[in-house]
C-alpha cells in the first residue's frame, strides 16, 4: 500500500511540475510578444502612430491629425496619439521626437518646422525601429522613410498665383504673409509662386515678405504693417492658414476691405465668413483631413513593410485608394482646390 500510494505520488508530482513549466512557457511567450508590438492592438505590428504637429491649437492640424489622422488609425485599429509644442519652432520638436523614441512607438507622423534641425533625432529614431512619415512640411529625404506632400510645389504656388492674379486684374504691389523663416513647404511655394508670376505676371511687384510664424496675433499685426508701409499694396498672399484667417480678420474691419486683396492657403470653415462679407474672393487648399489619413496609411505600410519608401512601391490608403510613392521617397495627394462663393458652402473642414 505504502509503495503503490508512493509511486502515485511522484507521477502527480510530475504532471503538476509540467503543466506549471508549460504555463511559465506561455506566460514568457505572451510578455515576448507584447514587448514586440509596444502593446499595440495590430496584433504582431507595432500600430502606435504618433502625430507631431508644428504646433498644436492650429485648426488645420486639427483637421489633418484629429480627424482624418485619427480615423484611419483606428480604421486599421492601431494607437493614435497627438503631442507636440504650443508654438513653431524646430528645438521644440527634438524632445517630443526624442520622447516618442524613448516609447517605442511604431511610427511618427511629423510636418516639420525646419529641414535640417530635426535630423538627428529623426536618425536616432529610425536607427531604434521607429518609421518616420513627415507630410504637410518636410525634412531632408536622409533623414525620414517617405513624405506626404499634399501637392506639388508647383500645383501650389501657380494656384495661388493665379489666383491673386485674378483678383488684382493681373498687375499691383503685392506681398507674402508667410508661417517661420525656416518653415520647408512655405520657403519652396513662395520661391516657386516668385518665379511663377516673374514670368506669367511681369505686371505683379512682390514687394516683401514678412512672417507670422503661424501665430495669429504676430500675423494680424504683420497685416496692418504691411498695408501702412505700402500704400500702394493691391494684395496680400499668405500661404498659412493661420495667416490668412488673422489677414483677415484685420482687414474686415479696416479701409483696405475691398482694397487690398486677400488670397493663400486656408480652410472653408475658417474663411466663409469672410469670402461671404467681401474680404476674400478666392484661396486654395487641399483636404487636411485627407492629408492625415493618408499619413497615417503610409506609416502603416512602412511598418508593414508593405513599402520602404522606394520610388514604385505601392499600397492601398483605405477609402483614398491606391497610391505610390515618387522620386525622393515622395507621395503626392493630389492638386488644390480653389474656393469662392460659388463652392465654398459645398465643403466642410
Amino acid at each position: 500500500m505504502f509503495h503503490t500510494s508512493s509511486r502515485r505520488s511522484k507521477r502527480l508530482v510530475a504532471v503538476a511540475s509540467a503543466t506549471l513549466g508549460l504555463a511559465l512557457l506561455v506566460t514568457g511567450c505572451s510578455s515576448g510578444s507584447d514587448a514586440g508590438t509596444g502593446g499595440s492592438s495590430g496584433g504582431s505590428k507595432n500600430y502606435k502612430i504618433t502625430f507631431l504637429p508644428k504646433s498644436l491649437g492650429n485648426n488645420y492640424f486639427k483637421a489633418s491629425d484629429g480627424d482624418g489622422g485619427k480615423s484611419a488609425v483606428e480604421k486599421f485599429d492601431g494607437t493614435y496619439a497627438e503631442v507636440g509644442p504650443t508654438t513653431t519652432g524646430a528645438s521644440a520638436q527634438v524632445s517630443f521626437i526624442n520622447t516618442l523614441t524613448q516609447q517605442h512607438v511604431g511610427a511618427i507622423v511629423l510636418s516639420a518646422n525646419d529641414p535640417n534641425a530635426l535630423c538627428t533625432s529623426l536618425k536616432q529614431a529610425k536607427t531604434a525601429g521607429v518609421k518616420v512619415v513627415t507630410f504637410d512640411s518636410d525634412v531632408d529625404p536622409a533623414c525620414r522613410d517617405v513624405f506626404v506632400n499634399q501637392a506639388s510645389s508647383d500645383g501650389i504656388a501657380q494656384a495661388q498665383a493665379d489666383n491673386i492674379a485674378d483678383e488684382i486684374g493681373g498687375k499691383g504691389q503685392i506681398a507674402i504673409l508667410s508661417a517661420s523663416a525656416n518653415a520647408t513647404n512655405q520657403n519652396a511655394w513662395n520661391k516657386a509662386m516668385t518665379a511663377y508670376i516673374g514670368k506669367k505676371y511681369p505686371d505683379i511687384d512682390i514687394v516683401k515678405t514678412v512672417y507670422g510664424n503661424d501665430d495669429d496675433q504676430t500675423s494680424f499685426d504683420e497685416t496692418a504693417a504691411l498695408v501702412q508701409q505700402y500704400p500702394d499694396l493691391k494684395g496680400i498672399v499668405s500661404p498659412t492658414t493661420v495667416g490668412i484667417a488673422a489677414a483677415a480678420r484685420y482687414l474686415s474691419t479696416s479701409q483696405y476691405k475691398g482694397k487690398v486683396a486677400l488670397t493663400g492657403l486656408g480652410t472653408p470653415n475658417q474663411m466663409r465668413a469672410y469670402v461671404k462679407d467681401g474680404t476674400v474672393g478666392n484661396f486654395a487648399l487641399w483636404n487636411p483631413s485627407d492629408l492625415g489619413y493618408l499619413a497615417a496609411y503610409t506609416a502603416k505600410a512602412l511598418i508593414d513593410g508593405t513599402i520602404t519608401g522606394k520610388d514604385g512601391d505601392s499600397f492601398k490608403a483605405g477609402k483614398l485608394g491606391e497610391y505610390k510613392v515618387g522620386a525622393d521617397g515622395t507621395v503626392l495627394l493630389g492638386k488644390p482646390t480653389t474656393f469662392d462663393a460659388k463652392n465654398i458652402d459645398k465643403f466642410d473642414f
